[in-house]
Formats: structure tokens, C-alpha cells, sequence
């Protein structure tokens, strides 16, 4: 995978799977943790069928009713306090990828359908490639 793409991975990462983890105890927070329950178990099942490919998209598909939940909480919220900033960031994090999302599926009804990280398909006891 390409170094460009990892800071973003990370702050995915850390918005959708460590962040709830810190606020728990909140309603906001539980529902995150669960729609990323949801994705990890929509992406085994996308890497199991289709490999690593641009299709691994679709997994994100819990955030679009994350998206408008979250945003319909904005208003009771505040903005001056970590978890407020936290959910806004995540927000717009999630956003970000799901329009990245929309053009690797696209790009994958349209043909291209390449693993997006070498080595991952190659047969047990052979070396992987680095990436």
C-alpha cells in the first residue's frame, strides 16, 4: 500500500475503533463502535470473496446511516469538548472515505479489479512481496 495512504488509514484507525473505546460509556460512541464491528466483519467477508481489492469499499457502506445519525446528534453536542471534536473529526474522516469509496467501486464495476496490495494471493509457503 502506498506510505501516503497510512496516515489516513490511521486516523480512520484511531477515529472509528480507539476513539469509542475512550468514550464508551456514551451513546454516540457505542454506535461507532459497533458500525466498525459491522465493517471488520463486511471486510473479511469482501477479502475472502473478491481478495484485496477495490471492491473492500462496500464495507464502509454502515457509515452512511452512521453519518446521518451522528449528524442529527450534532446540535445536542457540543463543540468545545474532546468528544464533540472528536465526533466532528470522525465525521468528516468517514465522509472523506466514502467518497473515496464510491470512486474504487466505480473504478472496480468498470474493470479494474487488481489486488490493491501485492503478495497478499500468493500461494502458502512462497515469500510475499513487499509492497
Amino acid at each position: 500500500m502506498p506510505w501516503y495512504w497510512r496516515p489516513f488509514l490511521a486516523a480512520l484507525f484511531v477515529a472509528n475503533l480507539v476513539m469509542p473505546l475512550v468514550f464508551i460509556t456514551r451513546a454516540e460512541a457505542q454506535v461507532v463502535f459497533l458500525t466498525t464491528i459491522a465493517n471488520s466483519a463486511l471486510f473479511t467477508l469482501l477479502t475472502a470473496a473478491q481478495g484485496f481489492t477495490r471492491l473492500l469499499s462496500l464495507a464502509h457502506l454502515p457509515w452512511i446511516p452512521l453519518i446521518y445519525y451522528l449528524a442529527t446528534r450534532l446540535d445536542d453536542l457540543p463543540a468545545d469538548n474532546a468528544y464533540g471534536i472528536w465526533l466532528r473529526v470522525l465525521l468528516v474522516l468517514n465522509a472523506a472515505s466514502l467518497m473515496i469509496d464510491t470512486v474504487n467501486v466505480i473504478r472496480f464495476l468498470a474493470g479494474d479489479r487488481g489486488e490493491l496490495v501485492t503478495g497478499l494471493s500468493d500461494q502458502p509457503g512462497q515469500p510475499e512481496h513487499s509492497s
